[in-house]
């Protein structure tokens, strides 16, 4: 039987085939060795189980092995990765941030090798190479991740033992974080996953403000003119150790500075969002285990026992909406987490793109100078630049390459 190791013998010498013995305790054992080369054994209590097993175990292999064949390149893995497992549910935008990244930074390093050959120090090799010619983090995870995809895949049909993708380092750190807007898509997203959660309202108050995060958590009733459909912002929440305090407590603030003391305007998705709020919160005012015993009771936006907020536990209630999201997200569209200051560079952002005045736009944020409102427009006006140059460049970079000439070059799995 091909595979099997060297003649085994019973505990009384008798010979019972190429990989096959007793062992002490009267227990037979029998080896045979895989399609990749893996010695494998099995066990029984008899002879004939131990002939079954190995037999039943043979068979498998050898279908296994036909399922790909042992000399199949990335190339041709990833035209079967692409029409099996990904076109089917992802969307036309994401394929071709698949075939960007494939065909200009894998399939020039990788796309020709076996996909049995292909180790993790020839991936961190790819890696340094793209690396070298300027690309920096958020490309050279994508490489990463795509090929951790890629590779998983083969692995769950058998025809990897291992995934070299995973623990591969990137030559580069991640960046800080910067102040950040979502863009329209992960908007959308965000909002259709977090409707009917109990923080939505002030997700919807947040991103149609622009209201720190503090001067949400500081938001009353009595701040909010329906009439006129504005904001009163006169107050923040901090939560700190002050002189005085034994640990972090929290206390009502002046706004952060004079130019903070601002009034802005809501429109009928936030004016909606607030009037649910109002209801809300009588609602777990009247049902807190705290009830009569709230340091804050008049706050707007509070826990679900109607205690106050806290960057950190909105930060949560935002990434318990992303994690849900990447549930369904392809890898390589995965929502990155943010803070709840991103949804007010996000208002910021909306409102440049409507066309609405940098001059204005301070007087919504309460910056302290123009020049502040006009970093954040230019960052907003750089990054579209980028954007658009990408854009431009994947298509003219795709175009140029000839998209059916990766299909040219991989030998096709059969019909």
């Amino acid at each position: 039987m091909k595979g099997h190791d060297t003649m085994g013998k019973d505990l009384k010498g008798k010979e019972l085939g190429k990989g096959l013995s007793q062992r002490k305790d009267g227990k037979y054992s029998g080896r045979f060795v895989d399609r990749f080369g893996k010695r494998t054994q099995v066990y029984g209590s008899t002879l004939k189980e131990v002939k079954n097993k190995i037999a039943v175990a043979v068979a498998d292999n050898e279908r296994l092995r036909n399922v790909v064949e042992p000399n199949t390149t990335l190339d041709q893995w990833y035209e079967k990765w692409m029409k099996v497992y990904k076109i089917p549910v992802i969307r036309a935008n994401s394929k071709k941030r698949y075939e960007t990244v494939y065909i200009k930074h894998i399939q020039p390093y990788l796309g020709n090798k076996k996909l049995t050959e292909i180790t993790k120090l020839m991936i961190t090799d790819t890696i340094n190479q793209v690396h070298a010619k300027g690309y920096q983090w958020e490309t050279l995870n994508k490489i990463r991740i795509l090929l951790i995809d890629m590779l998983d895949r083969a692995m769950e049909d058998d025809f990897l033992v291992k995934n070299p993708a995973k623990g591969v380092r990137l030559p580069v750190n991640r960046p800080q974080s910067e102040a950040k807007a979502l863009t329209r898509e992960d908007q959308a997203d965000f909002f259709e996953c977090s409707a009917g959660t109990f923080y939505n309202n002030l997700f919807i108050a947040a991103i149609n403000t622009g209201l720190r995060p503090g001067e949400l958590f500081a938001l009353t009733e009595d701040d909010i003119d329906f009439e006129k459909n504005e904001i009163k912002v006169n107050k923040t929440l901090l939560y700190q150790k002050l002189d005085g305090d034994t640990q972090k407590e929290f206390h009502i603030d002046p706004p952060k500075t004079k130019s903070s003391y601002r009034t802005v305007p809501i429109n009928s998705f936030c004016r909606e969002a607030l009037q649910k709020q109002i209801i809300l919160h009588k609602i777990i005012c009247d049902n807190s285990p705290y009830k009569g015993k709230l340091d804050f009771p008049d706050l707007l936006f509070t826990t679900k026992f109607g205690t106050p907020l806290n960057s950190q536990l909105y930060l949560q209630a935002i990434g318990r909406i992303v994690d849900e999201i990447n549930l369904t997200k392809d890898p390589l569209d995965a929502m990155e987490k943010f803070s709840g200051h991103t949804f007010r560079h996000t208002f910021a952002t909306r409102c440049f793109e409507a066309g609405i005045p940098p001059k204005t736009v301070q007087s919504y944020l309460g910056h302290a100078s123009l020049q502040m409102t006009m970093d954040l427009y230019t960052s907003v006006l750089d990054k579209k630049k980028v954007d658009d140059m990408k854009l431009l460049e994947d298509t003219i970079g795709l175009e140029n390459s000839d998209s059916s000439s990766l299909t040219r070059k991989i030998i096709q799995f059969g019909a």
